[in-house]
């Protein structure tokens, strides 16, 4: 990586933990109330993951059978 690559992350993560140390986390968010939200969240995130991999490696990676045979 680039040296302003690692500055600017370097930069993200000293703003976020200043933010998280002074900034009071007192009252949960409305997700918190809904029983297995966590476990839901996964599930749905993992699983576009893999769909969208998977139209990624059909559109980008694959090749048709005869895609050698043309040259």
């Amino acid at each position: 990586m680039k040296t302003w690559h690692w500055a600017t992350l370097i930069i993200l993560t000293l703003i976020t933990v200043i933010i998280q140390l002074f900034v009071p986390y007192d009252q949960p968010s409305w997700w918190d109330r809904i029983p297995v939200f966590y476990v839901i969240y996964g599930f749905v995130g993992c699983t576009l993951i893999i769909f969208l991999s998977k139209w990624l490696g059909k559109l980008m990676i694959q090749k048709d059978e005869k895609f050698y045979d043309d040259f």
